[in-house]
């Protein structure tokens, strides 16, 4: 069991981190979350081998420990004075318009199409994999993120980063 689980933590870890960032968490927040959530696979890893996909299982998961997050008021930990030397900085200005412009644009939709939008486009998963991991039907799958494209589609800030122009005829 611990070759199985460790090999799947090393492959899956990244995306799994960068899903729940793109889903509303910090990068420190999403790295908590996705501790947890792999946390809650192991104790249950022989139930995670045995579904039908796993990784639709852990995304399910996944986004139900950051939705479980979101309720709670303390999360336990304390700020600290200093930090680690160590720490690496990214380059600030790498991308920063585009993952702006994006960012806000998911911020708009709701937390249910956001997660139709993170689960199909970034993760990959087909939309029985994606009804799966929201525990919801196919067709609401299909609903949630054909509202949600549309959004994205009139998004003005998004439409800026492509050089179009939003006009509205009445």
């Amino acid at each position: 069991m611990d070759d199985a689980f460790n090999d799947f933590v090393v492959a899956r870890w990244p995306r799994l981190v960068r899903s729940a960032v793109l889903l509303g968490c910090s990068t420190a927040e999403a790295e908590d979350v996705v501790q947890t959530t792999l946390e809650k696979c192991l104790t249950s890893w022989g139930r995670v081998e045995r579904a039908g996909n796993r990784d639709a299982y852990v995304y399910r998961v996944l986004v139900n420990t950051f939705r479980g997050s979101r309720r709670r008021r303390w999360t336990g930990e304390r700020p600290t004075g200093t930090l680690p030397d160590h720490e690496v900085v990214p380059d600030p200005t790498t991308g920063v318009d585009d993952t702006d412009a994006i960012t806000r644009a998911l911020a708009r939709l709701t937390d249910d199409q956001r997660a139709a939008v993170i689960l199909r486009f970034y993760a990959g998963l087909d939309e029985r994999q994606m009804a799966e991991a929201l525990g919801v039907a196919p067709g609401t799958v299909k609903s949630r993120l054909s509202r949600a494209l549309g959004a994205l589609t009139h998004d003005p800030n998004l439409q800026e980063l492509r050089g179009l122009t939003c006009t509205t005829t009445d």
